[in-house]
């Protein structure tokens, strides 16, 4: 596979029946509210509407709470599973018929290139970057900067994996412990192949992100400056700006 070639990772039971993250990781929750409550205080620094691109919008988790959070924010969210997408159409419906969301099936790379630079006020996202190949990631990270305003901001609230190898091991395994506990009650052997296949995906060494070398590579991209605002366990808040 080339290092920018997209991957499909949540199609079949695992994106069908995604709400059951909430009983594995409500952490993930939590982030989605973290961002929403971020972008609301967020000051932009030309008035007007608020032009916002979500990365990774899923079934609408993160969505919810950015257009709940301000009623001059405009948003298209973007995805690549088609089965997410289904559910955020009905689940953001009132948003989508008032004309103040899009969505769209796209990649993030793929979309992002697409897209004029200095075009958007902002880029959120909740739960998603963790997901990318590292190299697709660090592609995304430049056209996040490219298409941003002067004076724009990226914040996401995402797995960052512990810079400390053996705290994260230990970490991981509760996570394992947590999948086998919830999944194997609900009687559901599939999901709980489906999710710790999943996780190996997250914990390989061509997708894990830990924290102090992503913080590192949005420097180096040019954002500035880079703050963590809230960081628990694997866990964390963080934002950029262009200046």
């Amino acid at each position: 596979m080339s290092a920018v070639v997209a991957e499909t990772l949540f199609e079949g039971p695992i994106a069908e029946e995604y709400e059951l993250l909430r009983l594995i990781c409500p952490a993930a929750a939590d982030m989605s509210r973290r961002v929403g409550e971020w972008v609301s205080a967020w000051t932009p620094p030309n008035p007007g509407t608020l032009d916002v691109l979500e990365i990774g919008c899923g079934t609408g988790i993160t969505s919810l709470h950015l257009l709940n959070g301000r009623a001059d924010l405009r948003l298209t969210g973007i995805d690549n599973a088609p089965a997410m997408l289904a559910q955020a159409r009905r689940n953001l419906a009132p948003a989508l018929a008032e004309g103040r969301l899009r969505l769209i099936e796209a990649d993030a790379l793929s979309h992002l290139r697409g897209l004029p630079s200095a075009s958007v006020d902002l880029v959120a996202s909740g739960y998603a970057l963790h997901n990318f190949l590292d190299s697709y990631r660090d592609r995304v990270l430049a056209e996040i900067h490219r298409v941003l305003k002067p004076g724009g901001a990226f914040v996401n609230g995402d797995r960052y994996a512990l810079d400390d190898t053996r705290e994260h091991l230990r970490s991981t395994q509760d996570e394992v412990r947590v999948y086998f506990r919830t999944f194997l009650e609900l009687n559901r052997p599939d999901l709980l192949e489906q999710w710790v296949v999943h996780l190996f995906s997250d914990e390989s060494p061509d997708h894990i992100m830990r924290l102090a070398p992503a913080l590192e590579r949005m420097e180096e991209t040019g954002f500035r400056p880079v703050t963590v605002h809230f960081r628990d366990g694997v866990n964390a808040l963080v934002s950029g700006a262009k200046p």
